[in-house]
């Protein structure tokens, strides 16, 4: 299934129809939901045995709606590939099941940029990412009511239902290199997708802030402290990603970049961590709030009723103050926990997150109301963010292959 442009989501629905087309015998295809828009949340299921087989795999797409479609081209690369191997006689006994699209209202807010052109600038153009509170993957805090989205409680229905062995989570970063978060370490899974990154001319994402204080047993990987303390395991002690340790289920959670940055893979010692660091936090601190100001300032007809858009927004000016304490040592609290040796790759990715943040949120605000003063600031903002890292696109046929290939390491070697 590689392909030249990302596909929508109907493009995906439609390949997997296809497939249950040519392999009527091995593969279906059901709803298990409607999103809040009463989208239907569909199901591709490629299984050899009659009545269910012993074991299943899970695989969710488009948990983070910007993600949405390079997560739906991995899914049916993966289906074919499996179903071809069934009908060939290669069964192992374990079921898949993929999640074509977890949240198909917010992948369709990002779809006008799917056919190209492929620059950076295009996909802030059309880019739409919801608030923590809107985003299917994470749970309400505990002793709170039960998950209140529709598309959470699909999600953990469809986890209650399969008990699976392994539930992959199919992510995306626009600028950076590829990696793997999982909630158990794995051995063999290094070793297996940095042969694939280097085969595809990938950088392994070798500092992740993603998971800034997650043990990495080697480049590219890095796996969930058990302990589930918020401290270090950060949103994921609070997901559906560890809600599947109640089955003795593994999740990984799987990201390629769209666009590579090859100082994400080098470990060498940082220079001066100290000085970027505070640089990167007072970027991130004093960007934001001039998004704020923007918004503040803009006519109520200009910005109009609530909409997803301008809560995420709202979110992330409101959050800034907050967003660099876990590394700038300008304004870390005092008994913090200590920071992890400071590579070129870790400085990388945090310097990476502090031009994204406010990036993502001009971006939206631009949506909302589009005016100069607010496309000034995306505009300036993509050119520094491509003149600070050189980024260089990643064919998506590559991009699809690698998250592919991750799924399939992950799975045999928890196998093994």
């Amino acid at each position: 299934m590689a392909r030249e442009h990302y596909p929508t989501t109907a493009e995906v629905i439609q390949g997997a129809r296809l497939l249950t087309l040519r392999y009527p015998r091995l593969c279906r295809l059901r709803v298990v939901g409607r999103s809040r828009a009463g989208r239907p949340l569909l199901m591709l299921t490629v299984d050899q045995a009659e009545g269910g087989s012993e074991r299943n795999a899970l695989v969710v797409a488009g948990p983070h709606a910007n993600e949405a479609a390079v997560g739906g081209a991995t899914v049916l690369r993966l289906a074919y590939q499996l179903a071809a191997e069934r009908e060939g006689g290669q069964d192992d006994g374990t079921a898949w099941h993929f999640l074509l699209c977890i949240d198909p209202d917010g992948a369709v807010l990002n779809e006008p940029w799917l056919c190209g052109p492929y620059t950076l600038r295009g996909h802030y153009e059309h880019f739409f990412r919801p608030c923590a509170a809107e985003q299917p993957e994470w749970l309400p805090p505990p002793g709170a009511p039960d998950a209140s989205l529709p598309e959470t409680r699909a999600l953990l229905g469809v986890l209650d239902a399969l008990r699976p062995v392994l539930q992959c989570s199919l992510h995306g970063i626009d600028v950076g290199g590829s990696f793997v978060q999982l909630t158990s370490d794995i051995p063999g899974v290094p070793a297996r997708i940095g042969k694939s990154a280097a085969e595809l001319d990938i950088p392994l994402e070798s500092g992740s802030s993603d998971a800034f204080q997650w043990p990495s047993p080697g480049p590219g990987v890095y796996v969930m402290p058990p302990d589930g303390d918020p401290a270090t395991v950060g949103d994921g002690a609070n997901s559906t990603w560890a809600h599947a340790r109640r089955y003795d289920g593994v999740t990984a959670v799987v990201e390629v970049p769209m666009w590579a940055c090859d100082r994400t893979a080098d470990i060498s010692p940082h220079p001066a961590p100290d000085h970027a660091l505070r640089v990167a936090g007072a970027a991130l601190r004093r960007d934001l709030p001039r998004v704020a100001r923007v918004l503040d300032n803009l006519e109520p007809h200009l910005v109009g009723a609530d909409s997803p858009m301008l809560r995420t927004v709202k979110e992330l000016v409101g959050i800034g103050p907050r967003l660099s304490a876990d590394w700038d040592p300008a304004v870390r609290p005092p008994g913090a926990l200590p920071l992890p040796p400071m590579t070129t790759a870790r400085v990388t990715s945090i310097e990476v997150y502090a031009q994204r943040v406010p990036l993502r949120a001009a971006a939206m605000l631009r949506r909302v109301a589009d005016v100069p003063r607010v496309t000034r600031l995306v505009d300036e903002w993509c050119a520094a963010y491509e003149s600070a890292y050189r980024p260089r696109w990643v064919p998506i046929a590559d991009q699809v292959e690698q998250q592919a290939r991750s799924v399939i390491a992950v799975y045999e070697e928890l196998r093994t």
